[in-house]
This record gives C-alpha cells, structure tokens and sequence, in this order.
C-alpha cells in the first residue's frame, strides 16, 4: 500500500516540488493550498490529491485532513511547509502584519499539527516534517519578526517531539538556507517607512549587502530530495540542512561564541 503525504503550501516553490517529487516516487500526495481552482500541473497527475487549505482558517485545516483520509485511507507524513517572510525595520511594522506573519508561520502549522495529532495517535505512526529555516537558527538584519517565527518552529518541534514518541510519531525540522523560490516575491513582505530616515541608510545598506548573499540559493528541487530522505530513512535524526550557505552558516555558529558570530555577520555586512 502506498504512502500518503500532506503537504501544506503546495502551489509554488518547495511544496510544490515537494509534491512532484514524492509523486514520481510512487506516493500518495495531498498537496494543499488557498487557491487549488488556480493549480494546473499537480492535478493532472495520478494520486494527487489537490485541495483547498488557509491555515488562517481552522475549518479548511479539518476539511482537507478528512477529504485526503477519506481518499488515501490514511496520512504518513505531513510538511508543514505554508509560510512566509516579513522583513523592514521593526518599528515600521504594521500590527496587523505582525500577527499575520504569526498566523501563518506558527499558529497555523501549530492548528494543521493539532488537527492530524488524533489520526496520527489512532495509527501509532505518523510524522511531521516541519519547515523551518538557517533563519530559526542565525539572525539577518531587518528579518526580526521572520527569524522570531523560525525559533519557535525549531523550540516548539523540539519539544514536541519528546511528547509523542513513545506514541509512535515522529518530528522532524528541515533548515534550508536561500531557496531560489517566489519567497522574495510574492512569499515576502517589506515593510519601511522611509520617514523613519534614522533608518534609511541601514536599511539600503544591507538589502545591497543581503542581495549579494543570496547568490547561494538552492533549488526547490534539492530540497524535496532532502525532504524525502527524512521521510523515509528511519532514523530519529531532528534536523536537516539544506544548502552550502546553511551548512556554512550553522557551522560557523556552533564554533563561535555569539560575539564572534555577529561580529562575522556584521563585518560581511559592512556594519
């Protein structure tokens, strides 16, 4: 019998690959999104399921879970893979934007979690692949409110994953570095009042700076392979790296104390 993921985020970028790739390797796939009437690739392939799911919206979480559990039989893994950025200067920052970005990178994989935790106890199996990033491990300039997400995924996932292993579930974190995705574009939001000119020459200063780091970036591609090998290699190893620059920057961090760390960031950074 085949196996089944879910996976939250399925429209673009490693979702979308995420899908494709799990589906050429003989699964079931349950590829969710906010707008499936607009995907035209994944639902011309066999055992995808492509649904409707807002992680802002609860009732669009219990209603995909039971439509791909009444389709497949059961869910194996879920990726928890929905999100995006909010970047600028904190101060510039919108309220509404804050709890948004809240909603959606934690809140939301906290309800999809919630929600699948019973099937997942009723079969004593079950996994969850949460997306976080190098980000919920370092820090970047003028991503605050993002990196703030990214460490409570790593803390929560953490945790949780010592609560229900002796039930049969596992957790896992993947921690890409730069993707080359839509992440900077549709998936991100800057926000920076230039009337806050104190501001001004920091922040062209290093989205310049940013910019030029991000020449690293791995591809979707890449990132599903990673994805599939903590799916199904068996082991309980939490964290996954995903990209030179990630690999890189995380072991730079262990070696280093923190001064030396953001000392080295500031110095690349022109700071």
């Amino acid at each position: 019998m085949s196996k089944t993921i879910f996976i939250t985020g399925s429209s673009t970028g490693i979702g979308k690959a995420t899908a494709k790739f799990f589906q050429a390797k003989g699964w079931n796939v349950v590829a969710t999104m906010r707008t499936p009437e607009k995907e035209d690739q994944l639902t011309q392939l066999e055992n995808v399921l492509v649904t409707r799911l807002d992680v802002q919206d609860y009732a669009s979480i219990e209603n995909a879970v039971n439509e791909a559990i009444e389709k497949f039989g059961q869910i194996d893994v879920v990726l928890n893979n929905a999100g995006y950025g909010l970047m600028g200067t904190f101060e510039s920052t919108k309220r509404e934007s804050i709890m948004r970005q809240y909603e959606v990178n934690v809140f939301g994989l906290f309800d999809v979690t919630r929600v699948i935790l019973p099937h997942f106890r009723a079969n004593k199996s079950g996994l969850f692949i949460n997306v976080s990033s190098v980000g919920g491990r370092i820090t970047f300039p003028l991503v605050s409110l993002y990196h703030s997400t990214k460490f409570a995924v790593e803390g929560f996932s953490e945790s949780l994953h010592y609560e229900v292993e002796k039930l049969g579930i596992g957790v896992k974190i993947l921690e890409p570095g730069a993707i080359a995705t839509d992440f900077g574009g549709r998936s991100l939001d800057f926000q920076h009042d230039e009337g806050l000119s104190d501001y001004n020459e920091f922040v062209a200063n290093v989205m310049q700076k940013i910019s030029g780091m991000m020449s690293q970036s791995s591809t979707p591609e890449s990132v599903a392979e990673v994805i599939y090998t903590a799916a199904t290699d068996g082991t309980n190893q939490l964290r996954y790296h995903v990209g030179a620059d990630a690999e890189q920057y995380l072991a730079l961090r262990k070696k280093t104390t923190d001064e030396e760390f953001v000392g080295v960031f500031k110095e690349q950074l022109g700071l």
